[in-house]
């Protein structure tokens, strides 16, 4: 490669590089570009020209597409200058409408029914220019993900978020409880948590919160039985209050004016869950983003005053 080789690049061919590793094939990153699978080939062939070496294993047949060490480096450069690029291009379109422009949020399911719809609220009270678009994702390190290469401008997030820099901000500790019948004989009473071995359990399908919860259980000789699982809260709430089980959800997950559940103390510290929002670094000094930040702190202050902190 000469030393100006990758200077004549061009940016469709890093786009090309991210979806041939994000999709595995040249036919499904080509559908997710809206490219022709030809003219998908032809850049990664352009690309590879440019870097003197081969980028990608093609082993044919059903197995999917994978990055050599070169492509595994090159895209590792190329996921941060086309995250700049989709940011730019957000931070332009808002220049261009003499406006704050458009922030666009991450939400998993209980934050965004008990957190986003106040923060909003207020948002709107002091900065009414700001137009919002939502994606909401079960996983939230899928929508961190989305943050990292720029498809995101913000996200609610779980503490702490693995192998990455984004900058975050925690804004509530959403602790635990055992959400049980309306009829339920724990009613009124705090349950030990040795007595959650012996209840039939309802969870969520790899949840890294819950994951961290088990295994703190087991670490005090307490396996939870599990029964049946679901990815939706109203759904497991639905199944609780049908008798098929009981649930440890945190609190904002669950519908408290539901009459035909109860959520029950628990008589000892479990690690809840901790709520935050994660941006990527280049956005930090976006007003949109920091109006959005402050309006989540402002609306989950009380819930912060709240927490029931870990015993010394």
């Amino acid at each position: 490669m000469s030393s100006n080789g990758l200077m004549r690049l061009e940016l469709r061919y890093l786009a090309a590089l991210e979806a041939i590793a994000a999709t595995g094939s040249f036919g499904r990153a080509a559908e997710a570009l809206d490219y022709t699978q030809s003219a998908v080939t032809q850049q990664i062939a352009s690309l590879e020209r440019l870097v003197g070496q081969p980028l990608l294993d093609r082993p044919g047949g059903p197995r999917p597409v994978t990055l050599t060490p070169a492509g595994a480096l090159l895209l590792d450069h190329a996921e941060a200058v086309l995250a700049r690029i989709r940011i730019a291009e957000t931070q332009l379109q808002a220049v261009g409408q003499g406006a704050a422009g458009t922030l666009r949020i991450g939400t998993y399911q209980s934050a965004g029914v008990r957190i986003l719809p106040a923060a909003l609220a207020r948002l709107a009270e002091t900065n009414a220019d700001i137009q919002t678009e939502i994606c909401e994702e079960p996983d939230d390190l899928h929508l961190i993900e989305l943050v990292r290469h720029g498809r995101l401008d913000v996200t609610f997030c779980v503490l702490p978020v693995p192998k990455e820099s984004l900058p975050t901000a925690e804004l509530l500790e959403d602790p635990f409880r055992l959400l049980v019948p309306a009829d339920s004989p724990w009613s009124g009473t705090t349950v030990p948590l040795e007595a959650l071995a012996s209840m039939p359990m309802i969870g969520y399908r790899g949840c890294r919160t819950e994951q961290r919860v088990e295994s703190y259980l087991r670490g005090l000789g307490v396996d939870l039985n599990r029964v049946a699982y679901a990815d939706d809260n109203g759904i497991i709430q639905a199944m609780v209050a049908e008798g098929t089980g009981v649930a440890l959800l945190t609190e904002l997950a669950i519908d408290e004016a539901d009459p035909r559940t109860l959520a029950v103390e628990l008589d000892a510290w479990l690690p809840p869950r901790r709520v935050a929002l994660a941006w990527h670094s280049d956005q930090g000094s976006a007003a949109a983003l920091q109006a959005f930040v402050a309006a989540a702190q402002e609306v989950t202050a009380g819930r912060r005053a709240a927490v029931r902190t870990e015993p010394v």
